[in-house]
């Protein structure tokens, strides 16, 4: 196999190709990789767009919005979670872990922009350095299919959790959802690619050769970091075999999905400057749409398994006098 350059500075070509082995080592090199530019890539902001994603999301698994005084959020990325939970007053302090030192870095940049009291450390989700009994609450978003073992992720998350302390853990895909995202995403790169490779009027909507490989190389390394897809009522018995109570997982986003994946994969495929303003709001307005037609009138009448994204919470029993 052809080794292809190092995904950020401090990789080596070797470890890239070791990567395609070893998951832990994939997710450190394509998190890094992606730092710099993943709130960029996925939209992500820290005003009130998100800040009523996050707090909405939290709401409908967890029940309620806090105020809870000490969070962790594991597998952190930029941020986007926690940071906006905690400008939502849902968290009044924060702690951040990611097995990415650059995600790591990030976060806490960001939470220092936002004037968030925040720290962080680089850790391994299946053994977290914290001591038992310390988080009110524990957070995650889109983070349990890039963990190798979740039920062992689970049991320290029971273990850092004080008695009565909350997880929640939202955004990991489906079983039936990844099947239908990953089709779309593919069948449109395939398309936007080569329609603007064929009609010359349209090159200018192609991004250069060079972006396109390296796009097509981080998204090689994404395979190999995507571990695990969920069924939600198994997600619920691997959280109660980890020693959670009060243990429920919903589901959320059928058409948004259907909508929010081409969209997404059409905006990485082309120039940024092509879309602008206009075109964001209209994506954002109609995925914001589907949203509110899933939740009010596709969740009361479809399996929950259809929908493209799992949230898990539960809780770490109380004492007993």
């Amino acid at each position: 196999m052809a080794t292809d350059p190092a995904p950020h500075p401090h990789a080596s070509a070797e470890e890239v190709e070791a990567a395609y082995k070893d998951p832990k080592l994939a997710n450190v090199l394509y998190h890094d990789w992606e730092a710099g530019t993943y709130d960029e890539k996925w939209s992500i902001s820290y005003d009130d767009r998100c800040i009523t994603y996050a707090v909405d999301r939290f709401k409908a698994v967890a029940g309620d919005t806090g105020p809870y005084e000490h969070a962790l959020e594991l597998g952190c990325g930029t941020g986007f979670f926690l940071l906006n939970l905690m400008q939502g007053d849902v968290i009044k302090k924060g702690s951040v872990t990611d097995l990415s030192p650059g995600m790591v870095e990030v976060a806490l940049r960001n939470a220092q922009h936002l004037g968030l009291d925040v720290d962080g450390r680089v850790a391994d989700a299946e053994r977290i350095p914290y001591d038992d009994n310390t988080f009110d609450l524990v957070v995650g978003h889109a983070v349990l299919h890039h963990i190798p073992d979740v039920e062992a992720a689970m049991r320290e998350v029971q273990r850092v959790l004080k008695p009565g302390g909350k997880f929640v853990f939202a955004g990991d895909p489906t079983n039936i959802g990844n099947f239908y995202a990953r089709k779309l995403g593919q069948a449109t790169w395939w398309l936007t690619t080569n329609v603007t490779k064929a009609i010359p009027a349209l090159n200018d909507w192609r991004r250069p050769q060079e972006e396109l490989d390296e796009s097509s190389r981080a998204a090689a390394l994404e395979a190999v970091v995507d571990l695990h897809t969920f069924d939600p009522g198994d997600l619920e018995k691997t959280a109660r075999r980890a020693g959670a109570v009060e243990v429920r997982a919903v589901t959320d986003e059928l058409t948004a999905a259907l909508f929010g994946w081409p969209v997404r994969t059409f905006e990485a495929a082309v120039p940024r400057e092509k879309l602008g303003f206009s075109w964001a709001m209209f994506a954002y307005r109609t995925w914001q749409n589907l949203s509110w037609v899933d939740q009010n009138v596709f969740a009361k009448v479809l399996p929950r398994e259809v929908f493209y994204n799992v949230s898990v919470t539960g809780k770490k029993p109380a004492k007993r006098d």
